[in-house]
């Protein structure tokens, strides 16, 4: 093992040493009061289709305490369930879905619809932010594609501007997962946020899927900072969990996002293969707290 490993692997045990370590010199409720205050410099949420086993009012009493303040990727239903228990839908399901997104015309006339019944709503019970999609290329050239989405998402801006909810394009990696997804690289989002001007949108920066198309993690969100809206975190290979069993350093890379005063969500959006995925995100969380 390099040194830099070790270093890795030594800062993401004193995390996880200094979280468990709180809870053992205090009583039960105190450890939790103060894991729901001490949450470092970024706030965290975390994706509910991950612990999709867990029903979604348990699963907010379960991770409030661990200092998670949203729950993201839920559909309209979901909002106001989130809300009575005391966190946020902190990334709200939009309008259409991976393969059906903006880069096409023919699709608009339904997105702008859907656009239009969701983002009041979502204003209306705080949700901050609202997935949107680029949509599969087809054989279409990421020139074509970039126009299709900037005339699109132009007609809903200022729906999206007076509900106060900001529009965020996830960037996916298309070797992999989503074959064939336009918006595949940080520098293709940034152009289209550019073009469209609005700090109601942003991108969706998620750490696994760029670390796959691109790499070079901190570097790109620290020069593309203005454009990042929000942040999903997950381990690579696998999408599994975030500590030293895969290749990223997050306790590095999360001082970077905070150090650029990044004031966003930053979102565990893993899928835990531990025995108990509750734990796998309590540790996530300490790797995180930074």
């Amino acid at each position: 093992m390099n040194s830099t490993s070790e270093m890795t692997r030594r800062n993401m045990l004193a995390a996880l040493a200094a979280v468990s370590g709180a809870a053992l010199v205090m009583p039960q409720g105190m450890a939790q009061e103060k894991a729901a205050v001490d949450v470092g410099r970024l706030k965290q949420s975390v994706s509910k289709w991950c612990f999709d086993k867990i029903p979604l009012v348990e699963f907010c009493q379960a991770v409030k305490p661990m200092g998670i303040t949203g729950i993201d990727l839920l559909s309209e239903g979901d909002w106001e369930t989130v809300a009575g228990e005391g966190l946020v839908c902190a990334m709200a399901n939009g309008p259409g879905n991976i393969g059906k997104g903006w880069n096409r015309i023919e699709h608009h006339e339904e997105l702008i619809a859907n656009a239009q019944r969701l983002i009041p709503k979502a204003g209306d019970l705080g949700v901050p932010n609202m997935v949107v999609f680029s949509g599969n290329r087809r054989g279409q050239d990421d020139e074509t594609g970039l126009e299709n989405c900037a005339k699109g998402l132009a007609k809903i801006l200022t729906l999206a501007e007076k509900a106060g909810v900001v529009l965020c394009m996830e960037l996916l990696n298309s070797k992999r997962n989503h074959k064939d997804y336009q918006c595949d690289h940080t520098a293709w989002g940034a152009r289209l946020a550019k073009k469209l001007d609005s700090p109601n949108f942003k991108l969706l920066y998620d750490i696994y899927h760029m670390q796959i198309m691109e790499g070079d993690v901190i570097a790109t969100i620290e020069e593309n900072i203005k454009y990042i809206g929000h942040i999903h975190t997950g381990g690579v290979p696998g999408r599994n969990e975030i500590d030293d069993t895969q290749e990223l350093n997050y306790p590095r890379i999360c001082s970077a996002i905070a150090d650029t005063g990044f004031s966003g969500f930053l979102a565990h959006e893993f899928v835990p293969k531990a025995p108990d995925p509750l734990e796998s995100l309590r540790q996530a969380i300490a790797i995180c707290r930074v």
